[in-house]
């Protein structure tokens, strides 16, 4: 599933379409996990493209009269193509600017993902009104986390991964950070002490902000806009080593399962 640094790549790779005039969106499959609306067309055609971000794992298209709120769910994509490009199997919408020879197009095999037209506040969307802090920003930090987590007896690595605490710590980099840590998945989170939290946190930052920069993590078939793979992967040190030798000791990296989800560490380094 993409996750926040494969989110943030996209974002990145589409920011060219600010200040562009859509010209058209053609839906050409409504079923995602959530049908696309049938007046997206009606509402978006003609409007101009104000701003593009990110919110958590959803991409925010922000229009002069509403927002595009798209999410990857497990297998999505939005990739450029030109106009007469052939469609591919599993593209679903396709967004046409004016005066321009590229369109993009959004393919999701799985259709998990999902594209919402939302034409009040942003911030009482269903989907975005309930989210936490995001993991970059300035205000998450470590006196932020360590009082969330008192009294929260819950895995460390399930709690981080809450996204009404803090959003887009996905299960990949929340492995990854807490070996950078010292710190075992499966400690309750309320026994993580002050300085721990700090160091957490800061790791955390370092993770997400590393995974962007090398485009994320291609685990499965993730693409940036230029059908392109992420290459964070290469750099990981615990996440699906299971029974490989930690690179800083040497120990085997062991798996548990946390929250459904498994749970990758090395039992010397992180206690």
């Amino acid at each position: 599933m993409p996750e926040l640094p494969e989110v943030e790549t996209t974002v990145r790779g589409i920011k060219s379409i600010e200040s562009s005039v859509i010209e058209r969106i053609d839906v050409f499959n409504p079923n995602l996990r959530w049908p696309i609306s049938n007046d997206l067309s009606f509402f978006l055609d003609n409007k101009k493209i104000l701003s593009v971000y990110r919110r958590a794992k959803y991409i925010i298209i922000k229009c002069s009269n509403a927002h595009l709120v798209i999410h990857l769910g497990m297998t999505g994509k939005l990739v450029f193509a030109k106009p007469k490009d052939t469609l591919k199997k599993h593209d679903h919408m396709q967004i046409k600017f004016a005066n321009s020879d590229q369109v993009i197009r959004y393919n999701d095999p799985r259709r998990f993902g999902s594209a919402h037209l939302v034409k009040n506040k942003l911030e009482d969307f269903r989907l975005l009104s309930n989210l936490g802090i995001e993991p970059l920003a300035e205000e998450f930090d470590g006196n932020f986390l360590f009082t969330k987590a008192r009294n929260r007896n819950v895995p460390i690595k399930a709690f981080i991964m809450n996204h009404l605490i803090v959003v887009g710590v996905g299960n990949i980099y929340a492995s990854e950070a807490l070996f950078l840590s010292g710190i075992r998945p499966s400690i309750p989170a309320r026994r993580v002490t002050r300085k721990k939290m700090e160091v957490l946190v800061k790791n955390i930052k370092y993770v997400l902000s590393i995974a962007i920069e090398k485009g994320g993590s291609t685990i499965s078939d993730f693409m940036n806009t230029k059908g392109e793979q992420g290459y964070f992967q290469i750099d990981h040190q615990v996440y699906n080593r299971e029974g490989q030798p930690c690179n800083k000791c040497g120990a085997k990296i062991k798996k548990i399962i946390i929250g459904q989800r498994s749970s990758f560490f090395c039992s010397s380094c992180q206690c």
